[in-house]
């Protein structure tokens, strides 16, 4: 049986479909490609934020503001040598974009002016690092965005 170039265009774009929406229905129905918000309460969220704004412009107004460091013991995080550091409170929270399950809020509460957040409980991939602290009534933001 000999087939025309009609029959072919039409074989070729019912496979072209069929293949689509294989992937579109995979995608669907598999829960490793799970959909989820950035944010379990996003615009909620959204409605801070020029309270951040604000609390990162204190930020920037410090004389050395935060860093962070990666060492072989995990992350290292320095807070500024000028503060006290009993007097900082407020939590670290590590998000990682591509696993909700991974992700991690601490409570800050220094010794020294420096934080280690063990090798053990960071995956490598790209990491979000924010930092909502205060300071004898001053609050303050940082945000930072790292491949550990």
């Amino acid at each position: 049986m000999k087939i025309n170039w009609g029959t072919g265009l039409v074989i070729a774009i019912i496979s072209f479909v069929g293949f689509i929406m294989y992937f579109v229905v995979t995608m669907s129905i598999d829960k490793s490609y799970s959909h989820d918000l950035v944010t379990e309460e996003y615009y909620k969220t959204e409605l801070t934020f020029q309270k951040q704004l604000d609390k990162e412009m204190n930020s920037q107004k410090l004389k050395e503001n935060i860093q962070v460091e990666k060492t072989i013991e995990g992350l290292v995080i320095t807070f500024p040598e000028a503060l006290d550091p009993s007097k900082i409170k407020g939590t670290m929270f590590l998000y990682r974009p591509s696993n909700k399950r991974l992700d991690n809020e601490l409570p800050l509460s220094l010794s020294s002016n420096q934080l280690l957040v063990p090798d053990s409980s960071l995956v490598g991939g790209r990491w979000n690092i924010i930092i909502d602290w205060s300071y004898e009534a001053e609050s303050y933001f940082y945000k930072k965005e790292i491949t550990y």
